[in-house]
Formats: structure tokens, sequence, C-alpha cells
């Protein structure tokens, strides 16, 4: 047999010696190192921290995980209290904290311990109340009670600030079934970890927090609190903002349509406000006439009466003679030329009352009817509060809408009237017009017959003419104390009238500065709220700014010598809380018989 394996043997030698012949051994140093020095690619660090249950710093160590692109004598850097080498069994060497080690090429591992030697980048601090009364970590194995869990997260002054601004923190707890109920928390999520439940808290790069959660304990236990620090793995991409922006832009859009449409309000009010306002100085000036012709109807009326009483002695006292004086029936000419022209003056003044009423009742009607008949809805009202306007200005917008309404309802309700004005103008304006031209008719009459007077056959039919002027004088005397009556009543009937528009046109005047504010308010709110796209769109580009760490470069947690480190993260554990278990009393265990004993007794029974 041995003879036929030799010629594998001598094979094998053949083939291997070759290789040893033609490659040159290394130089060896006088500390027993090659001279050969490897190259690192990369490096990684995890370090590692166990914590006490009130979250101080129990022990740190660093698995420092190195990608050798060339194989030789390796330098890494850190200040450990010791080594331990988790690749193969190859010696480390210290000095200072300078480490070295041999590496094959491709993927080396070692642990430093660090001791007290660094402090974590975060301060954390832990406190446990139970049944509001603070107790220790330790002090809570099997309790039962309402147990309140807060955690502390802020920097730490004395370490490298890069790790608090560009790391993010994961602290996870975990209850075990039939350990608690009505687990609560405002800060964290809450999620099914098989039968267990997790609570999940996250804070961001840069952020100090508090941290609470709370539930109801039976026979407590804890395993304790996980925390993992990490730089945001993915570059944060803005969320899809045009949505949002168009959302934003119909906003910007309604509040310049709301500013348009309280523009023409304000026009319209304005515009109603100067109709009424023009309906008041002509209503002042209508007023007015009434009342002089109200103040000088008694004299109109006791004018015409001695005019009757003057007609009727005459026509009675008439002698038929030569010496007859004439003079008496020339002033009674002259009385009737006079009242007839004041009564010209007012139709023509009721007239041009008539001009003016009908222009600022159509600058009225014009105001009014440019007010919107189409009714916003109490759930619109609601929208255009929740868009985030300013309250106060919609306030405004829904009085000025309210007040506009009402006074078109009022308008409306009180139209009829303001219609039925321009016909008691036209109808007084014609009577009074009729009335005077009976006059001057009478009065032209009168004097064509004083013209005709020669002899006594002239004054016989002076005298009948006299006779049935004094008549029909009676008659127009009637109808003259019923038209200053009905003068009188209209002139207190018009005061009213009068008293109701100049309080819808002193209404009418608030409106429209109401209005006027109120459009003040809503180009304000315009143009605060016109770039509200691209403030918005910068509030996101400044917060993922905050968030977005992709563009962080790792630095080595243990020295700043390290170059080439890829990731450093940080994985941190507090203690738990256990329970003592009972200590088992030993079995005795009956020793194993062998084969030969229990023969032996087999054959020893009886």
């Amino acid at each position: 047999m041995k003879m036929k394996r030799l010629p594998f043997v001598v094979l094998a030698v053949m083939l291997i010696v070759p290789s040893f012949l033609v490659h040159a051994a290394p130089a060896v140093d006088e500390a027993g190192e090659t001279g050969q020095a490897g190259e690192l690619s990369a490096k990684e660090e995890v370090i590692y921290a166990n914590l006490h249950g009130d979250g101080q710093l129990d022990e740190i160590f660093v698995v420092n995980t190195l990608h050798v692109s060339e194989a030789g004598m390796i330098t890494d850097y850190g200040p450990y209290s010791s080594l331990k080498n988790l690749t193969n069994e190859a010696e480390m060497k210290q000095s200072g904290d300078e480490v070295r080690f041999e590496a094959a090429e491709g993927t080396a591992y070692y642990q430093g311990n660090l001791g007290d030697r660094l402090e974590l980048p975060w301060n954390f601090s832990i406190f446990y109340e139970l049944d509001g009364e603070e107790m220790a970590a330790d002090e809570l194995a099997g309790a039962d009670g309402r147990l309140q869990i807060t955690i502390d997260t802020s920097r730490n002054e004395d370490v490298d600030p890069s790790f608090f601004e560009n790391y993010l923190l994961q602290i996870a707890l975990t209850f075990e079934e039939d350990t608690y109920e009505t687990l609560e928390t405002s800060d964290g999520m809450i999620a099914n970890a098989g039968k267990d439940k997790q609570v999940t808290f996250t804070v961001m790069p840069g952020e100090e927090k508090e941290l609470r959660l709370s539930a109801d304990v039976t026979d407590f236990e804890f395993s304790g609190i996980d925390i993992t620090a990490v730089p945001p793995a993915m570059a944060i991409e803005a969320p899809g903002a045009d949505e949002i922006a168009g959302e934003f832009n119909s906003l910007t859009d309604g509040v310049k349509e709301i500013d348009d449409g309280v523009g023409e309000l304000k026009k319209g009010m304005s515009q109603l406000n100067d109709g009424l306002r023009s309906l008041e100085n002509g209503s002042a000036e209508y007023k007015k006439g009434l009342d002089e012709m109200a103040g000088s109807s008694a004299e109109l009326v006791k004018a015409s009466s001695t005019i009757e009483q003057a007609l009727n002695e005459v026509s009675q006292s008439l002698q038929l003679t030569e010496e007859m004086n004439v003079g008496d029936l020339q002033q009674l000419q002259d009385g009737l030329v006079q009242l007839a022209d004041a009564l010209h003056e007012t139709s023509q003044g009721l007239a041009q009352l008539r001009t003016q009423y009908a222009a600022a009742y159509k600058q009225v009607n014009e105001a009014m009817n440019g007010i919107a008949d189409q009714p916003v809805s109490q759930e619109q009202i609601e929208q255009l509060y929740a868009s985030g306007a300013d309250r106060d200005v919609v306030d405004q917008l829904v009085d000025a809408y309210s007040a506009a309404q009402k006074a078109k309802v009022t308008y409306s309700a009180a139209k009829q009237g303001f219609d039925a004005v321009d016909s008691i103008l036209k109808e007084v304006s014609a009577g009074t017009k009729e009335m005077a031209n009976s006059l001057t008719a009478l009065a032209d009459g009168l004097t064509s017959s004083l013209e005709q007077v020669d002899g006594l056959g002239s004054f016989s039919q002076l005298q009948e003419g006299l006779s049935a002027l004094a008549a029909n004088y009676s008659e127009f005397h009637q109808g003259l104390v019923r038209y200053t009556g009905g003068a009188g009543q209209l002139s207190a009937a018009y005061s009213e009238l009068h008293h109701g528009i100049g309080e819808a046109t002193e209404g009418s005047g608030e409106l429209a500065a109401g209005a006027d504010a109120l459009h003040n308010g809503t180009g304000k709110l315009h143009e605060a709220t016109s770039s509200l796209p691209e403030q918005m769109q910068e509030e996101i580009d400044a917060m993922i700014s905050d968030y977005d760490k992709s563009d962080f470069d790792p630095v080595s947690f243990v020295s700043e010598k390290n170059h080439n480190v890829d990731t450093v993260q940080f994985v941190i554990k507090t203690a738990g809380v256990e329970k003592e278990e009972p200590e088992e009393a030993p079995v005795e265990r009956e020793e194993e018989k062998s084969f030969w004993t229990k023969l032996r007794e087999l054959f020893s029974r009886e």
C-alpha cells in the first residue's frame, strides 16, 4: 500500500515546491513583522454600548470591519483598552492608539474595547414612575400598577457634533404578553411583534426629545430599551408638491375672485350711496317745496277767498252808471295773474324735482340690481373660514354680504313706494299747472272784458260776465281748498318718506365704508396668498434640507486618523428588568446500574 501511494506524494511535492522557488520570502523586521504593507479600500464601524437602567453609560466596544484590497500589514487607529481578532488567530499589536496586524485580501474583523475612554454622542436619561412614584429600574421587577417611562435624549457637548447633527435615533421598547394592558404613547408608534407589543420612537437628526409611554403592568418584566443610531440611508425626495401647489393656486385664485367680487361690491355700494345721497338731496328739495307749498296754502286759500269775496261784491254792487270806477276790477285781474304765476313756478319746481328724483332713483336701482341674487350657502362660508384666510377679513366679508342682502330685500319691499313718488309728482305738477292755466285764462278773460267796456250795454255784459265769473270762481275756490288740504297731507306723509331715505343713505354710507375696508383687507389677503405656492415650495425645500443627510460623509467615531470610513453605526441597549428565578433544589439521580449488577440482583431474588 505504501509503495502504491508514494507516486502521488511525490507528485504533490513536485507541484508545490516550484511555487516556493519562484517567490522571494518577504523581509522580516526586528519586531518580527513583514515589511509588506497592506491596503484598505474601506472601513466600517459598529459601536456597541450597554447602558444602565437610568441611561448612564456602562461599557462600550467597537466591531471594526476592514475591507482589505491588498494583503499585508494593516494599520488602524483607536484608543482601545483591549483587542480581539475576530477573523483568525493572527496576533494584533497595539502602540498607543495604533493597531497593526497581518490580514489577507478580503474582509477582516476585530473588536476593540473602549472601556470608559469614549462617550456616546447622545446623553440618555431614563425615568420610571409606578403609580406616580419615581423608582429605579431594578425596583420594578414583578411590580403591578400604572407605569410611566420617560426617555430624554440630548446632545453630548463633549463629542464630535457630526453624529448628533446627522444621525437618526430609533428607540424601541418591547413588552411581553401578559405583562401589560392599555399601552399608550403620544410620541411613538405601537406595533405587534408576534404576541408582544413594540413601541418605536424616532428622533430626527439634530433634535432633542422627551419621549413618554405608559401602561398598566402586572408582574412586570422588561428586556430593556434598544437604541440604534444611523444616518438616514436614503436621499429624501421632494413629495409630489404639484397637486398641493395646485390646491394653493386654487386658493389663491379663489381669494383673487373674492377680492374682485368685493371690489365690485365696493363699487356697487359706492354707487348705491351716491344714488341715495342724490335721492336724499332731491328729496330734501322736494320736501322743502312741499313744506313751502303747505305753508303757503293758508295764504293761498285766504287770497283766493278774498278774490271770491271781491268777485261776489263786485258782481252784486255793480251799478249801470257811466260814473262807475273800474280800478277795483283791475286790481282783481292783477291778483289773478300773480296767483297764476305762483302756481306756474310751483308746477315748474315739481317738474324739476321729478327729473332729479328720476335720476337719483335710477342710480339707486342700478346699484341695488348690481348686488348678486345668488345666495352664498353656510357651507361655502365655512369653507372660506377653513381656507386659512384672515378670520377678521372673512367676518367683514360675511357682514358686508349680509348687510348688502338685507339692503336689497329692504329696497325690494320699498320699491313700490319709490315708484309711486314719480306718479305723485307727475299728478301734482300737472294739477298745479292746470290750475295756473285756469287762473291765467280767467285773468286774461277779465282783462279782455275790461278793455271792451264802452257804455251801459257793455257794463251790462260785464255784470253778467262777472256774475258768471264769481259763480265759477266759487267752484275753483272749493277745489283750491281741497288741493291745499291734500298738499298738507302730502307734506306730512312725505316727511316720513324723506326720513327713511335719510336713514337708507346713512346706512349705505356705512356699507360703502365697510366695503372699502373689506376690499383693503381682501387686497392684503390676496397679496399675502398670491405667493403661497412659492412659499410652500421653499418650506418643503428647507424641511428636506434639514433632514436629507444623503451628502453626509461618515467620519470615524474612534479616531480622526482613520480614513475611507464607509459607515458608522451605533447599537445601544439598556439593562432590562428581570425577576429573580427561585433556585431549584438539586435532583438526586439514582445511579444507573450496570448489566452485571442487574444480572446479579436478578439471581439473588428469592
